[in-house]
């Protein structure tokens, strides 16, 4: 491949980019969209294009906003990861904004196709995208809970495919999640950060909790959402526990990116909760195809 596509190519994580669609899928089990699959009025209207329109449409933000991340970045970068393409010069820092921001707009653009909301949705994530970008992320408490906020309207956006939104409040899980792994990944370069572990191993128990007790019916449905859970419990854990013994960046790294992945078994999770296993696993069948791409590009 050439090196300014493959640049472009990582600049995007595309390892990380099935679990934004793993998000939506998961809002939309969340708002009743499964239980319309087996139905004329499903088959017959625009649901499932609106479902295809928003995955891509978070797809693009997501990419657009880990671009702009690495183009606000830039001068870090060269000093602490000058193997990423923009310090390494296989991509120009004009070249990534434009692609950054064409991407976010894209994003934008297309949630508009699916209802207004959607596209207010988009609007809105894509601001805190910014935001994080460019201000938060220096801050200890704000950086990791604006990007829970980010991947909590992401949840939010997947729960708008019918043009309503129910259950919002349910996009707690992904903001408490996704602010314990960033807390993790604040010792990623250095290591040395066991007190942020801690604190994500408390908020990992939370998620977990919350997930069960937000289980409609759970006493029947607590089968099939055993080895989900489970799984996503063992994947979770298993690196943060080696990383607070070993508190090295390396181990740290691995955890980080244990916590991003599993971001689609959590939603996989939620998809069981709301409709079934059958669901579920449609979902988690994303998780393999983010662990071929992470062994090929970067993931944080």
């Amino acid at each position: 491949m050439n090196l300014v596509l493959l640049g472009y190519a990582k600049l995007s994580r595309p390892a990380n980019l099935p679990t934004a669609v793993a998000d939506i899928m998961a809002g939309a089990s969340i708002s009743g969209f499964t239980l319309l699959i087996i139905s004329d009025t499903f088959l017959n209207g625009p649901v499932y294009l609106n479902l295809i329109l928003l995955m891509f449409s978070s797809t693009f933000l997501y990419a657009g906003g880990v671009v702009l991340n690495d183009v606000f970045d830039f001068k870090i970068d060269q000093i602490e990861r000058p193997e990423r393409p923009i310090p390494k010069g296989d991509v120009s820092l004009k070249g990534a904004s434009l692609y950054g921001t064409g991407l976010l707009m894209s994003g934008i653009f297309i949630s508009f196709f699916v209802n207004y909301l959607s596209g207010i949705i988009a609007l809105i994530l894509a601001a805190g995208i910014i935001l994080y970008d460019t201000f938060s992320k220096k801050y200890n408490f704000l950086g990791p809970l604006n990007m829970g906020l980010c991947r909590a309207l992401n949840l939010i956006l997947g729960m708008s495919v019918f043009g309503e939104i129910s259950h919002w409040m349910y996009a707690v899980i992904p903001l408490i999640y996704i602010f314990a792994i960033t807390l993790i990944s604040r010792g990623e370069v250095f290591g040395q950060n066991k007190k942020h572990i801690i604190w994500a191993g408390l908020l990992y128990a939370m998620v977990v909790f919350i997930v069960l007790m937000i289980t409609p019916d759970i006493q029947r449905r607590w089968i099939s959402l055993f080895p989900f859970l489970g799984l996503f419990i063992f994947l979770i854990y298993s690196s943060l526990i080696r990383a607070y013994r070993i508190n090295s960046p390396e181990n740290i790294k691995r955890a980080v990116v244990s916590g991003v992945l599993s971001i689609i078994v959590l939603d996989a999770s939620l998809a069981v909760a709301f409709d079934s296993w059958q669901f579920g696993l449609v979902v988690l069948l994303l998780l393999p195809l983010s662990y071929i791409l992470a062994k090929i590009f970067a993931v944080t």
